[in-house]
């Protein structure tokens, strides 16, 4: 069974950063993938990155190129979201999925191990 679990979320002002991770267990380290999704108020959940292990193929969306970071240890079967220059519309839930294998990772149809999400508030 693989179970998913996000940390560091937080408040944080305009300009800032944080650092979110996503540990998974029971995935093989040398083949998953895991991606980051976030959920804001009155939005759909849209997909913000994903990286496959296996080969290090990462994928970001438009709204957070050039801002957000996303690395793996293979070792820890964990991942990293480094959130950089955040603004207010970055706020949100963001949830981690992690799987061994997806189609496509930014799809969150792909996923079936979720985490429970953690608050990411961006002041102005």
């Amino acid at each position: 069974e693989v179970q998913v679990v996000e940390s560091g979320g937080g408040l944080v002002q305009a300009v800032g950063s944080l650092r979110l991770s996503c540990a998974a267990s029971g995935l093989p380290n040398d083949g998953y993938v895991i991606g980051w999704f976030r959920r804001a108020s009155g939005k759909e959940q849209e997909a913000v990155s994903c990286v496959s292990a296996s080969d290090g193929t990462t994928f970001y969306a438009d709204s957070v190129k050039g801002r957000f970071t996303i690395s793996s240890d293979n070792a820890k079967t964990t991942a990293y979201l480094q959130m950089d220059s955040l603004k207010p519309e970055d706020t949100a839930v963001y949830v981690c999925a992690a799987d061994p294998y997806t189609t496509y990772c930014y799809r969150d149809y792909d996923h079936t191990s979720w985490g429970q999400g953690t608050q990411v508030t961006v002041s102005s």
